[in-house]
């Protein structure tokens, strides 16, 4: 009684296409492939071979804030 048969799953399957219609639906699809795409580069971009910049830690009134320091570069 609990859990939902096929029967139930194709019902809301036939209820949210004739909602949304399929364009639409493709689109939501599309959309969410590609930001999954762009967070799987973003970690492979994250995890390669690059030094890691160093980290500080500055106290402004007691809290802790996290600052990335870069070297200026004079060119």
């Amino acid at each position: 009684m609990g859990s939902f048969s096929i029967w139930h799953w194709l019902v809301v399957l036939v209820i949210v296409a004739l909602i949304f219609g399929t364009k639409k639906l493709r689109n939501i699809g599309g959309d969410l492939g590609g930001a999954v795409k762009g967070f799987k580069d973003g970690m492979k971009e994250a995890n390669s071979d690059k030094p890691a910049e160093p980290v500080t830690q500055q106290r402004v009134s007691g809290e802790t804030i996290d600052v990335q320091a870069k070297e200026k570069s004079n060119s």
